[in-house]
Parts: structure tokens; sequence; C-alpha cells
């Protein structure tokens, strides 16, 4: 089986192109990105599935001349995917356009004072250290001897 080596590069450049697309903060720019990744997959999807053949109807054609049909249920299907998603993102768009007069994702405010908290190495204000302690994996408290669990600090020692 020989393939086309023009329609593998432009699975490369749809996958690339897309992926950097993904990567921005512009929904419309993400909505782009996830439409050319979804062209790229149905485009490897017929590389994949081998050269034309006749039409797959037993009886009509030879088996050996037959084209494999999964492939392309696996694209119709794959187009379909795509459509809901390029909808749902369309909606996002839309409505954060709405809302805010750009469509461009935010920083969560909580991931940010999050990442400041682990940089300067403090506890949060809502940790609750009166638990007696932390799980381990079984999620039970470790006993400390005498039947009760083991008052652990916010750094993994016991005290």
């Amino acid at each position: 089986m020989t393939t086309n080596l023009v329609l593998v590069v432009v699975v490369g450049v749809l996958f690339a192109a897309g992926v950097y697309l993904l990567l921005e903060r512009s929904l419309t720019r993400v909505l782009v990105g996830v439409i050319l990744i979804g062209n790229g997959v149905n485009t490897l999807f017929l590389v994949a599935s081998g050269p034309a053949g006749r039409a797959p109807i037993v009886g009509l054609n030879d088996v050996d001349d037959m084209s494999d049909p999964l492939p392309q249920a696996m694209v119709l299907t794959a187009i379909v995917i795509t459509l809901g998603v390029t909808a749902f993102l369309l909606a996002m768009a839309y409505r954060a356009w709405q809302l805010n007069g750009h469509d461009d994702v935010q920083d969560d405010v909580e991931d940010a004072a999050i990442r400041r908290r682990a940089e300067r190495d403090e506890v949060s204000s809502s940790y609750d250290d009166s638990a007696g302690g932390t799980m381990d994996e079984e999620g039970a408290d470790e006993p400390s001897g005498e039947g009760e669990p083991a008052a652990v600090g916010p750094e993994g020692e016991r005290r």
C-alpha cells in the first residue's frame, strides 16, 4: 500500500496549526483550532483507509476490489462530534462577548491566589487543623498508638 505524502503533510500541518490555536486565550481562535484538528482527523482517517476501491456491496463487486466502509463511518462520526463541539464553543464565545465585550479567557482568581500562596509556602486561611491529621491512602487516619488518630501538622510532621 502506498500513501500519499502530500496528504500526510496536510494532516501534520492541520494538527500543528490546530494545537497552536488551541493554546491561545481567545475562544474564537480555540474554535478555529478545534475545527482544524477535526479536519486533520478526518483526513488522517481517509489516508489510513488505503486506496479507493469499488462500493462495498457483497455480490456486486469482488471482495479484493472493495473499499473499507469503516473509515468512512468513522469520518462521519468525527464530523458530527466536531459539529457539536463547534456549536458549543460558538455559544460560549457569543456569551462571553455579550457579558464582557471580548472572548478572551481570563485567569481564575482562586488559581492565582493558590499559586501565590504556594510560592510563599503559606497555608490557606480556610485550612482546618482541628480534624486531627491527614488521611492516608485508604482514607483512615494513622493511629498514634493509643487508639486515637495522630495529630499531624500542615507540613506532615507528627505532633
